[in-house]
């Protein structure tokens, strides 16, 4: 367990593998915190690459700092953290929002990220106004009035009907309310599709058939706009697809790796 103070926000980190390998840095969705990356983590080799993973602002261990946020403020928490670690050339892994922070981060500070993966997220997601109304929702009953459908989003049927779903039920329950708001707010106002469509750099886009938050589509559409990207459709799978298939989406993110030589083959 790792602290590191980013400001106005205290971010908790922690970092897996080989301390002197090459950097792979991991953004989580909304709603979930570092342990998003833990069954995938099981199948990443241990010698050769440095692993990074921490708590967005309002989640998790991370302190949660008064709302709402805007996304170039997460993206700045990540750049502060990835220089406090001495992360630079980094493969930076984000997942929905932490899709949209990898995009923002690319677009800052290419000197930190020599590829990007872009899982199950848009250069835009939603609208102002659905968020909104998910937001009042949390507002009014708590993040247990949005569970339910949120599971719905997250997971494919067969995944939802086996009860490990409750696990990650109770980590989106109890991440603060007022956090999970802050948040749904900056994405609410992230539009990326300007700014990284005049990204050049190596790029895998990885979607799920079943994700009912961001559908293969928007995944594919944002591949659109780096030229030479990579897409992965993985069937059967939701919106975390590193949960319900751990170890297929590993393979994508080592072939990734080994495809611009980095790691312990590099």
């Amino acid at each position: 367990m790792k602290w590191f103070d980013a400001g106005d926000a205290q971010l908790h980190w922690r970092e897996d593998g080989d301390p002197d390998g090459a950097p792979v840095v991991f953004s989580n969705s909304l709603g979930t915190d570092l342990r998003l990356w833990d069954p995938v983590l099981d199948f990443m080799p241990k010698e050769g690459l440095r692993y990074i993973r921490y708590d967005t602002r309002g989640h998790g261990l991370s302190s949660c700092p008064e709302g709402p946020y805007n996304m170039g403020g997460l993206v700045t928490d990540t750049e502060r953290l990835m220089e406090h670690a001495g992360v630079k050339d980094a493969v930076f892994v984000g997942l929905s929002m932490g899709g949209l922070i990898a995009q923002g981060l690319a677009v800052k500070r290419l000197d930190l990220i020599r590829g990007i993966v872009l899982s199950n997220t848009g250069a835009k997601i939603g609208n102002t106004e659905m968020w909104n109304d998910r937001i009042n929702l949390v507002t009014t009953g708590g993040i247990e009035a949005a569970a339910d459908a949120t599971m719905e989003r997250w997971f494919s049927k067969a995944f939802r009907e086996t009860g490990e779903l409750h696990m990650w039920r109770n980590m989106l329950t109890r991440q603060p309310a007022d956090g999970y708001n802050a948040n749904m707010a900056a994405i609410a106002r992230t539009d990326m599709i300007t700014p990284t469509s005049g990204l050049r750099l190596p790029a895998l886009g990885i979607a799920g058939s079943e994700d009912g938050a961001t559908p293969p589509d928007m995944v594919r559409e944002l591949m659109g706009l780096i030229p030479g990207s990579g897409f992965e459709l993985m069937r059967k799978a939701g919106h975390l697809p590193c949960v319900e298939q751990p170890e297929l989406y590993a393979k994508h993110l080592m072939r990734f790796m080994d495809s611009i030589a980095h790691g312990s083959n590099g």
